[in-house]
């Protein structure tokens, strides 16, 4: 988190900005980075986030912020030099409402490194605009974002019922609105992913539950792309059954996923057959992670 901090401090902009970070109940440093923050810098300032979910975190910090532009920032992120500016003029060239660029995930070492490599693949997370590279312009929804600040409250900001998938329906709402959603690849964000497999799991086991209560609100949402991993737990599923009535048909589609992970990992910059077998395992705790929870998950958690 304090790696965080630095990057947003650093940035270099024409006029004067605030920093609010809104810290939930933990039992690590977090909150003693954030004071330590605080105390040293006059424009740093630290709210409480009592219920300790992210939708209410984003919305306490804005409350308690000031300024025509809102900028979203995430403690497992590292903004790039340059980024604020960047996003601000590129908000003024476009008349965006929101602006965000391409998430890189990034692993300090050992599996944490392997998951960002799985997470960097399309073969991964899927082929959302702001995991890849690609031309700039109108999307459905950005990595973090660089909000104004009257589009944002126009909608009701964040909704605190979204526990996950909170970023696509605000920025669901802004669309439906009128406003604009705008993609520059520009924009690059370090990410650090999840460390272990058992947390990846977790974490889109929880993106899927959510998405699918979010798609119930808003069915109009919906990519065909959102429905593949549901689609895969199951085909997956029907192929056990396949096998134990003794069927080799239930082969087939086992067989055609393991080889297209198979090719997707040998595009991964992993060496090894150790690591490739754990980037082909993180493939796997993705998909049949978030399509679980998009088809049996429930909202809390």
């Amino acid at each position: 988190m304090g790696s965080c901090i630095q990057a947003v401090l650093a940035q270099d902009v024409d006029v004067g900005f605030d920093v609010t970070i809104a810290v939930g109940p933990s039992s690590d440093d977090t909150r003693s980075i954030a004071d330590a923050a605080a105390e040293s810098h006059p424009n740093v300032r630290v709210v409480d986030n009592p219920t300790g979910t992210t939708p209410a975190a984003l919305n306490l910090a804005i409350a308690g912020s000031s300024g025509p532009v809102v900028v979203r920032v995430d403690a497992q992120s590292i903004l790039p030099s340059g980024y604020v500016r960047r996003a601000i003029e590129t908000m003024d060239r476009t008349g965006a409402a929101n602006v965000g660029g391409i998430q890189r995930p990034v692993g300090s070492d050992g599996r944490q490194a392997i998951i960002a490599a799985a997470m960097s693949s399309p073969f991964g997370p899927g082929p959302a605009r702001f995991r890849r590279e690609g031309g700039e312009g109108p999307v459905d929804t950005v990595y973090l974002g660089v909000f104004d600040r009257t589009a944002l409250e126009a909608v009701g900001g964040f909704d605190e019922s979204m526990r996950r998938n909170q970023d696509y329906d605000l920025n669901w709402r802004l669309r439906v609105a009128g406003y604009l959603v705008w993609f520059d690849p520009e924009l690059v964000v370090e990410y650090r992913p999840r460390p272990t497999l058992g947390r990846l799991w977790d974490q889109h086991w929880q993106y899927g539950a959510w998405k699918r209560y979010s798609l119930l609100r808003a069915p109009k949402s919906l990519r065909l792309r959102q429905l593949v991993a549901p689609a895969l737990v199951i085909g997956l599923a029907f192929s056990l059954g396949a096998l134990m009535a003794g069927s080799l048909l239930g082969l087939a589609i086992p067989v055609l996923y393991l080889l297209t992970a198979l090719v997707a990992a040998s595009r991964c910059p992993v060496t090894g057959v150790g690591e490739r077998a754990v980037l082909l395992v993180a493939f796997a705790t993705i998909h049949l992670g978030w399509g679980s929870g998009f088809l049996v998950g429930r909202r809390g958690g």
